[in-house]
Order: C-alpha cells, then structure tokens, then sequence
C-alpha cells in the first residue's frame, strides 16, 4: 500500500514539474515576441521635430569642402544646394521628394534626375549616410553631421505689418497695400511686402536672438511713394538681432534703437 502511495505521488510531482516547466517556457516565449516589437510610437518621424533647413560642411576629395543645405518639408518633399567651395560658380541644386525607411529613423531623398541619398534623422541633426545606407565612422565622422537651423516660434509663422521705420510712424497711404513680412520655419525664408513689392529672401536665426538675413529679391513695380519701402528693404541689411514683446518685433542693430518695429497680425 505505501508502494502504491509512493508510486502515486511520485507521479503527482513528475506531472506538477512538467506543468511548471511549461508555464516558464511559455513566459520566456511571450518575453521574446514582446522585446522584438519595435516602438514605432517614439521614432524619428514622429517624435522629433525635424522639418526645416539643415547645414553643414561636408568632405570634398578635389576642393575646399562641399556647404551643403538640406531643406526637408512637412509635404515630403526636399530642396538640396550643394556648393563646393573654392571652385567658382560650382553649385549643385536639386529637389524631389523623400520618404522614410518602416523604422522612420531613415529619410531616403530622390530628385527629378533619379539619384537617390539617405540620411539617417536625429535630434536637430541629419547623418549623412554612405553608399550601403550606414553611418559613416572614422576621423570624419563629425564631418558628415548637418545641423538644423535654429528656430524661434514666437518669431515664424506669423504675419508682422510695420508699424514704425527709423524711429517713425508709419500711416498707411490710400490705394497703398500695408508693409509686412513672414518667416517661414520651413524653409528659413522671409518674404512680404515692401508697400509696393512682393520681397524674399533667407534668413538664419542665432543663439542671443540674433538674425542674419542673407540673399534677397523684390518684383520691381513703380509707385507714388517709394521711399519707405526702399528703406524697409535696405533694413535687411543692416540688422543684427531682434526682439519680440506683446504682440510686437523689433529689428534692431546692435544696441541701438529699432530700425524696424512691426505689430502682430495674425
């Protein structure tokens, strides 16, 4: 009787150890799929503010180096300007559209001529990739980083309509249509209206709210009055950084007193 008994809870704790040793491969199973599932929730593409307009200096085997400027939109699609310094008049422009790679951490750029390039997205800065898709490592490495231009949302995406210019009012004349001007985060463009001309031009925002405003052009109409847009426009120029109040910018030089001072409109 005490075989049997034996027997019979020998065989209870074979059954209780291959139950148990199931439940812990189970367990480590569903730990596996779960650790492979990549979080899409926190990518590139979605976590991280990446439209704009990203420079840098890249390598160049034959000259000086390559400035390079990357303009990625929210529409998806992508401007490049590629200057390679130190050969005149040796500039390189294209742009198409991008797509992302099923991990959004990759932009891939692909122009109206079919040539293709990848850049790997990070914080504020694009990793320029080589010919097999991966990060370029080495001594150079840090050559191969663009950096997103800074931004300032108090400033972009906003319509500002002068109000005074060298210290004075500005009234609106009749038939005349009111000075402004817009800063684009996209694209680091500024364009509006002088008065009288459509204007645009790039700028670069600088740490300190300092701005630099770089090439510019204007559409070339006759009117009564020009000479408060020919000052507007030649306030470009002249101005090194800016400030912004209650609804209101300023665009100084140095410390002197405004040169410009606009209000918001919209």
């Amino acid at each position: 009787m005490k075989k049997q008994w034996f027997c019979l809870l020998a065989a209870l704790l074979w059954m209780m150890s291959l139950s148990c040793g199931c439940g812990i491969a189970t367990m480590q199973s569903e730990s596996i799929v779960a650790s492979s599932i990549i979080d899409t929730a926190h990518n590139s593409r979605d976590s991280l503010d990446w439209k704009g307009v990203y420079k840098g200096t890249l390598p160049c085997a034959d000259c000086e180096g390559i400035a390079a400027s990357i303009t990625l939109k929210s529409d998806g699609t992508f401007k490049r300007v590629l200057k390679y310094l130190g050969k005149e008049n040796h500039v390189f422009f294209d742009e198409g559209a991008f797509v992302w790679d099923d991990a959004g951490a990759i932009v891939t750029l692909s122009s109206s001529k079919g040539e293709t390039r990848s850049y790997q997205v990070g914080e504020n800065v694009l990793f320029h990739l080589n010919d097999e898709g991966k990060r370029i490592t080495g001594d150079l490495a840090d050559l191969y980083i663009l950096a997103k231009n800074r931004v300032d949302p108090r400033l972009e995406g906003k319509k500002w309509v002068l109000i005074e210019l060298r210290g004075n009012a500005i009234a609106l004349q009749e038939g005349a249509a009111a000075a402004f001007i817009r800063f684009d985060m996209e694209t680091s463009m500024f364009f509006g209206n002088g008065s009288c001309n459509q204007f645009f031009g790039s700028y670069e925002l600088k740490a300190g709210d300092r701005i630099s405003f770089g090439n510019s052009g204007a559409t070339m109409m006759a009117c009564p009055d020009m000479q408060t847009e020919r000052l507007f426009l030649e306030t470009f120029g002249q101005v090194d950084n800016y400030s912004i109040g209650a609804n209101t910018l300023s665009l100084n030089k140095a410390g002197m007193a405004p040169l410009a001072r606009f209000v918001l409109a919209e």
